[in-house]
């Protein structure tokens, strides 16, 4: 009976841990895909920081999860007492990272206000130097949630961005894309002469309201990742103790 319960448990878990290490091996497609340059997607995503960086935290989930499940799989089938355990501390230390994450959040809440966020951005925006991480990282948030900046277009008053480029009132980044009439409209939208041709709401407004859709689903995906790692240690562990 013990025999059947523990052959049973280890092929539960060898497909479990199968289905994971095909998630993993797909990630790693993805992300290698679109390293190797396919017909200049490279290039659009370069152009996007927010989405170049994506890349490669696809790269690394999808080696973790490749690892993860490739150690689960041959842990599981060849009973092997040392890819278990190493199993099980992998999965142990990807729970506590992200345990201390949670609380390093609840902890240092206060920094995700808006006035935090605005302080920010009057000392270190600087427009359009696309060498700074700071700047290029809040160019990308303004182009990708048509915005401007934290509450509006006057955060830029008495900021860095104004002392570096006076004759401009908000940064390209603020004007809208789409139904532009040419660099008339770019050189109206930066001075503030143009209102119609620059984002009006603030990033940290529009923002909450994008995820706002997907916080539930956010939310109890999360308590299913953490559910299936917590049944994924008492997996490895019966099973560890188990293999004789």
């Amino acid at each position: 009976m013990e025999g059947d319960c523990l052959s049973c448990m280890k092929y539960l878990m060898f497909i479990f841990n199968f289905f994971i290490f095909l998630g993993g091996s797909f990630l790693l497609g993805v992300g290698v895909w679109v390293l190797l340059d396919p017909m200049g997607f490279r290039e659009i995503v370069a152009a996007n920081p927010l989405l170049f960086t994506g890349v490669y935290v696809i790269l690394a989930m999808g080696g973790m999860l490749f690892l993860l499940g490739f150690l689960g799989c041959c842990g599981a089938i060849r009973e092997n007492k040392c890819l278990l355990l190493f199993f099980f501390m992998l999965i142990l230390f990807i729970f506590l990272a992200e345990l201390a994450a949670a609380i390093l959040a609840f902890l240092f809440r206060e920094h995700l206000t808006r006035d935090y966020f605005s302080r920010e951005l009057k000392r270190h925006y600087q427009g359009r130097n696309n060498s700074d991480v700071f700047t290029s990282t809040w160019n990308a948030i303004m182009t990708t949630f048509d915005c401007c900046g934290v509450s509006g277009p006057e955060d830029f008053e008495e900021s860095l961005f104004r002392l570096l480029s006076p004759n401009k009132l908000v940064p390209e980044a603020c004007c809208q894309r789409n139904g532009y009439l040419g660099d008339v409209s770019v050189e109206q939208c930066v001075s503030g002469g143009g209102v119609a041709f620059r984002h009006n709401k603030g990033c940290y407004s529009a923002m909450v309201d994008y995820f706002e859709t997907y916080i539930y689903t956010a939310g109890a995906l999360a308590i299913v990742v953490l559910t299936i790692e917590l049944f994924a240690m008492v997996f490895a562990m019966c099973l560890f103790k188990g293999i004789q």
